[in-house]
């Protein structure tokens, strides 16, 4: 596990060059060896010094490879511009390598070093290559609502070492600790990450601030470490879970339908896709909650479902924004008039986003809501409406911005570019592709 964190550094000498293409494609090739590597154990593989990693963060190490390298491939305009590009790439290696760090920890204190140090770059990049003044705002919401929610489970990562003599993930899972505020905590953090309803302010100002690249990497993987750190931390609180966790299902469940109906509400087409992030996180966070297999395994399949989905619906946002200068469903309407191709790359991606076979949002979804209803029967009925009100607003943000009465002012601009299709395609096939080898997830 090393040898990939080690290729990651070497590849920073390069970004103080022109190499832009370069960096883009050796992490394609990284990922390529990485995925060669193939792990489908339950227990830590391929342990070096600190890391080692199971199917899980596996699949989320993969996932985090495949949105970086896009993310350099989204943002060439930043290159064609010379908007300090050199910096930008240095800031994609340097997130991209503590995340890795993050998903191949073998020690609770190391993950939460990690995970807390992804912040940095990322609020950089909304600082630096963010759009309107109000990113300085946004940042802040950023960066504050994660750091006081992660003092907490801090002060509990230090109290448990205390406690047990032992942060290891391969150890603690033999640690079984009924206390409330241990538990809350603990699992705090994790919740504002995903985010929670109620917790998830912070999330569409973020979104609608950061350049194309900030939010690939914030909806593609920074808010699945809010799940893979539950993940971890439920092998320690699991009678505490089953006592407690009802709460967050029920906030997360009702949360999603009232965030559906804020979806309907929203002008701005960025603010409406990170709107949907916090209804798919929700229903990972109430799989994770369930604490059974179903629910476990859904979660991590619609993490990484949603992960290429919502990343690609950003990225369509991004290419209109360049050719129009705005993101407002009032003036971007009647795109098929202009860009009818583009308009293919639309449907698709909001498809799947609603969770249309044969995508993988559907396998995650059907896996969630066996864990849900085996859970709590009245969830069935909360699950169908929000499946219902999922496909309203995607259909309502396709049929806003593809059809309609074109803005006036919008006659000059161009089709699609062969990177921009090349771009959407690596997001959309692995959606169609990993499907076909559910058997072995499933497994």
């Amino acid at each position: 596990m090393l040898k990939f964190f080690l290729f990651s550094i070497f590849l920073i000498p390069l970004c103080c060059f022109n190499f832009w293409w370069l960096v883009h494609l050796l992490l394609l090739l990284l990922m390529f060896i990485y995925y060669f590597s193939f792990i489908s154990s339950y227990f830590f593989c391929n342990l070096s010094y600190f890391m080692g990693c199971d199917i899980f963060s596996y699949i989320l190490i993969l996932l985090s490879f495949w949105i970086c390298s896009l993310m350099i491939l989204a943002s060439f305009s930043i290159y064609y511009h010379l908007y300090y590009f050199n910096l930008f790439l240095f800031f994609i290696i340097f997130l991209f390598s503590m995340l890795y760090l993050s998903f191949s920890s073998n020690s609770l204190i190391l993950f939460y070093l990690f995970f807390e140090s992804s912040l940095i770059p990322t609020m950089f990049l909304i600082f630096g290559w963010g759009y309107q003044p109000e990113r300085l705002q946004a940042g802040m919401y950023f960066l504050f609502y994660t750091l006081f929610s992660s003092l907490p489970m801090f002060l509990t990562v230090l109290y448990f070492y205390f406690f047990f003599g032992s942060l290891s993930f391969s150890l603690i899972f033999m640690f079984n600790y009924i206390y409330f505020i241990f538990y809350f905590c603990m699992i705090f953090s994790f919740i504002v990450k995903i985010p929670m309803f109620f917790l998830h302010i912070w999330l569409p100002s973020a979104h609608v601030e950061a350049p194309v690249s900030g939010s690939m990497i914030l909806a593609g993987v920074l808010l699945k470490l809010g799940g893979y750190g539950l993940f971890r931390v439920f092998g320690i609180l699991l009678s505490s879970g089953m006592m407690y966790n009802f709460v967050w299902i029920s906030i997360s469940l009702m949360g999603g339908l009232f965030v559906s109906i804020i979806c309907l509400r929203q002008t701005d087409l960025k603010s409406l896709i990170a709107y949907s992030s916090i209804i798919h996180m929700g229903l990972v966070l109430s799989g994770l909650m369930t604490l059974n297999n179903w629910g476990i395994f859904g979660s991590l399949i619609l993490m990484l479902a949603h992960g290429l989905c919502s990343s690609g619906l950003f990225c369509l946002a991004n290419i209109v924004y360049e050719r129009l200068g705005s993101r407002n469903l009032f003036i971007i309407k009647g795109l098929i008039n202009f860009m009818p191709t583009m308009t293919m790359w639309w449907f698709l991606l909001s498809s799947y986003n609603m969770a249309a076979p044969p995508s993988l949002n559907l396998m995650g979804e059907v896996m969630l809501f066996n864990s849900l209803v085996s859970w709590n029967l009245i969830n069935t009925y909360v699950f169908l409406i929000m499946s219902f009100f999922s496909a309203v607003y995607t259909l309502y943000m396709y049929s806003y911005s593809q059809h309609g009465l074109g803005f006036s002012g919008g006659f000059s601009f161009c089709n699609g570019y062969i990177r921009e299709y090349l771009l959407l395609f690596l997001h959309w096939f692995p959606l169609n592709l990993i499907i076909f080898m559910s058997n072995i997830l499933f497994i």
